[in-house]
């Protein structure tokens, strides 16, 4: 008879990034930054830097006070939805789109 033994798991722990917290919301292989707030009205949105392992993306989190009644509450998160889908839309990267943009003209003009 062969004793049995718990499996173990090794990980190789990533580096620390210049913008993470580097305490405990860093896991083993995640690192988090500190939580950018913005409030407006009675909501609130949170968004988190995050780098799990060669991947970096924005974690967005988000509370909504609901209205009182089942019809208005319904239209709000299909309202939240559709704009969460065209946020999406804008801010996703799609490949060669930063690549070589290098001219900003709005930077050397002048408000007038």
């Amino acid at each position: 008879m062969t004793a049995r033994t718990m499996a173990r798991f090794h990980r190789q722990p990533t580096e620390h990034t210049d913008w993470c917290t580097r305490d405990h919301r860093c896991g083993i292989n995640e690192h988090r930054s500190a939580d950018l707030i913005t409030d407006a009205g009675s909501g609130r949105a949170v968004i988190t830097r995050v780098r799990a392992g060669n991947t970096e993306y924005a974690e967005i989190r988000a509370r909504i006070p609901l209205h009182s009644t089942e019809t208005g509450a319904r239209w709000q998160i299909t309202a939240t939805l559709r704009l969460m889908r065209e946020l999406l839309a804008a801010v996703a990267v799609r490949p060669g789109v930063l690549r070589g943009r290098t001219e900003r003209p709005a930077i050397d003009r002048r408000a007038g």
